[in-house]
């Protein structure tokens, strides 16, 4: 029942994504979001730690690049704030558990929840129907789209921030613990953009030398009716290619978006970039 059909298959090589609607039941979302309840209740972020997560290049370089911890996060489970979040001496502004951008970047590795999703019978069966021979998890993230304020985030290709050579192997499962609709920040995609390889690439840079990435060429300027909608339905899952183009915009609603990711890759006859971060 996981797997995918030849139609299926076929539409999500023509546009880069797929919607497969109620691939979780609300049991299984809800048990994905009472132990992130769990998670954040139990949270405690040094003040010099509490960073801001952005996708707009130059606060990426300011935020990011230049802090070990989320430079150090690939195997562990690690807290991001959004914007305006807290003081000038680095104290929350707003209750803590609204304050959150993500989580990141090893639920699936350390917490047995998040774990046996992850893994489940279904998702492995999803993945090998893709015909991944050798599917290894790269990362997971939580993401809490938080009511009235939750960031944007800007169009993007998942390669430029998780590269391989060739290009291709990447895999995004995007699963909505929540509605996701217009008004709360849905995911947005310029169908066939899959196809015209990766503009830019955020590379780590050695630890002897001075802000922790970079980024190598630009993003061209997409042009906004080039973008479509993706509303999805508690439950759905959204599978990502790669080097697809989307986005999502700001919630300013009065209703979170939250959202567990997976990044997959095939790593028979993959090199996985020494540079990425």
């Amino acid at each position: 029942m996981a797997c995918l059909s030849p139609s299926q298959l076929k539409k999500f090589q023509e546009d880069g994504f797929l919607l497969l609607e109620g691939f979780f039941t609300a049991d299984e979302c809800v048990a994905m979001q009472q132990r992130i309840g769990e998670i954040v209740a139990e949270m405690d972020v040094p003040l010099h730690c509490r960073t801001e997560f952005s996708t707009q290049e130059d606060e990426q370089l300011q935020t990011q690049g230049k802090t070990d911890y989320f430079l150090s996060s690939g195997d562990k489970i690690r807290f991001f704030f959004e914007k305006g979040v807290f003081d000038e001496k680095g104290n929350f502004l707003v209750p803590p558990e609204k304050s959150i951008n993500k989580i990141g970047h090893a639920l699936h590795a350390h917490d047995p929840v998040f774990r046996s999703i992850t893994h489940s019978p279904k998702v492995q069966a999803l993945v090998r129907s893709l015909g991944l021979q050798m599917p290894v998890v790269v990362q997971s993230m939580y993401i809490f789209k938080q009511p009235h304020f939750g960031g944007e985030v800007s169009p993007h290709q998942d390669a430029t921030f998780l590269y391989t050579e060739p290009l291709g192997r990447v895999l995004g499962l995007w699963i909505a613990m929540e509605d996701a609709m217009l008004e709360n920040g849905c995911l947005w995609f310029i169908p066939g953009s899959h196809t015209h390889g990766v503009s830019r690439r955020m590379i780590r840079a050695p630890s002897d030398s001075g802000p922790g990435t970079s980024f190598l060429g630009s993003d061209p300027v997409w042009a906004s009716n080039l973008f479509v909608p993706l509303p999805v339905r508690r439950g759905g899952l959204v599978l990502i290619h790669g080097e697809v183009v989307h986005k999502s915009e700001q919630n300013l609603s009065g209703h979170s978006r939250q959202a567990y990711t997976v990044h997959i890759m095939e790593a028979a006859g993959t090199v996985w970039s020494p540079g990425n971060w």
